[in-house]
């Protein structure tokens, strides 16, 4: 019951802050992007398509950045999440060195979603949209992890696109890996 209720705390307190960003719906209009131009056979249509996800990428890095710094002013005690893979309420109190501040994380996903999206790295197009769809998963792992536990996010990960939570920490570009790992402990 206390977890329940812990859950309950955090999912709201998680879509109050998301409320005013389009977060979700441009991830969505990236990811069916990304297959509608790997399945173009037209080379020309393909890369305008590039280009206008090249846009939807830059809004959705500056929507993420924006909401990272909003959720960076939630409580300590608020942002703290078990490292446990099963869910313990008052984790943070009963062992704080089981937990990791979440605040550090979303900031870590800002940096590598913008990171992605200017392509400093110079990646192929297809390979940028491979880093990007790995930036955006593992963020929403982060998210479920934050309101349920660490197997419940990766459950749901593997359950809507059919991808490991391994595999998504291994794809994403190498800056964000280590700086989650730092933080995360994984």
């Amino acid at each position: 019951m206390l977890n329940a209720n812990l859950q309950r705390r955090r999912v709201a307190l998680l879509g109050n802050r998301f409320h005013p960003y389009q977060v979700e719906k441009l991830m969505a209009q990236l990811t069916d992007g990304y297959l509608r131009c790997l399945d173009e056979g037209d080379a020309t249509r393909r890369e305008q398509i590039w280009r206008m996800l090249d846009a939807t990428e830059a809004t959705l890095a500056d929507q993420f950045k924006r909401f990272a710094a909003d959720f960076s002013e939630v409580a300590e005690g608020q942002a703290q999440v078990s490292k446990l893979p099963l869910a313990v309420p008052y984790a943070d109190r009963l062992s704080p060195r089981t937990c990791f501040d979440v605040r550090k994380v979303f900031q870590i996903h800002a940096l590598g979603i913008a990171a992605v999206a200017a392509n400093g790295r110079a990646l192929s197009a297809r390979d940028k949209a491979f880093t990007m769809s790995a930036e955006l998963f593992l963020m929403q792992h982060t998210c479920h992890w934050y309101c349920r536990s660490k197997a419940v996010a990766s459950a749901r990960l593997m359950a809507r696109h059919k991808i490991s939570y391994a595999l998504v920490l291994d794809s994403v570009s190498p800056d964000t890996r280590a700086a989650y790992r730092k933080v995360v402990g994984h």
